[in-house]
């Protein structure tokens, strides 16, 4: 299945579950429509979405469409109203930055031996590297394997996992415990949905498009 095909069926099985929780909207709490939707709805948003590294944006405002809808389902508004101010109370990370999360998990755990080796075996530290001695010896981030193409090379898991990683700040990747690494990368990537579309996308590109990303030639 395509990426393309996997957002499609992704939005249409949560639009279905979103139509059946509508039809009993009026007969619950909102407590309880909040909990039916973080267990009916969420867990097929984020199945497998630390492969949808890199998507284009067409594809991820589809995605974000999902949690437009279940916000204002939750909190009772109308289609027209302005949807930031639900997702802020509601404190959920949008779609690119709910990808970035998995994807920054994942290489957690992997750095902590806490996944299988055929995941892990491809991460290497820049600290441990017998390439070439750098500025950041010392320093959390990884290697970046070099690519052909950058559409179809820079999705990889092995290397959109760990140019994500060397974006990260410090006191994010040295957390202790998965725990707090995930309360950390929240309160880091939280933020960044309340920016405007333009400065974001800015902020981004910079990110990974600066020194920050480490390659090994």
């Amino acid at each position: 299945m395509s990426l393309c095909g996997l957002v499609s069926r992704t939005v249409s099985g949560c639009f279905a579950v979103l139509r059946q929780l509508r039809s009993i909207r009026r007969s619950v709490s909102d407590s309880v429509v909040y909990s039916l939707v973080v267990l009916l709805v969420m867990p097929r948003l984020d199945y497998c979405n630390a492969t949808l590294a890199a998507l284009p944006a067409s594809q991820l405002i589809r995605l974000q469409s999902v949690l437009n809808a279940a916000a204002k389902l939750i909190h009772r508004s109308s289609r027209y109203k302005h949807v930031t101010p639900m997702l802020r109370d509601l404190h959920w990370l949008q779609s690119p930055e709910r990808i970035d999360f998995k994807l920054a998990v994942l290489t957690y755990r992997c750095l902590h031996g806490l996944m299988p080796r055929y995941l892990s075996d491809y991460i290497q530290s820049v600290a441990v590297s017998n390439c070439r001695r750098l500025w950041s010896f010392s320093s959390s981030q990884l290697v970046i394997r070099c690519t052909r193409l950058s559409t179809v090379g820079d999705r990889a898991f092995p290397v959109a996992r760990c140019r994500l990683w060397n974006c990260l700040p410090p006191d994010v990747t040295s957390a202790s415990t998965l725990s707090v690494f995930r309360n950390r990368l929240k309160t880091s990537l939280f933020p960044d949905h309340f920016l405007p579309n333009c400065f974001r996308f800015l902020v981004l590109h910079t990110m990974y498009s600066s020194g920050l990303a480490v390659f090994v030639l």
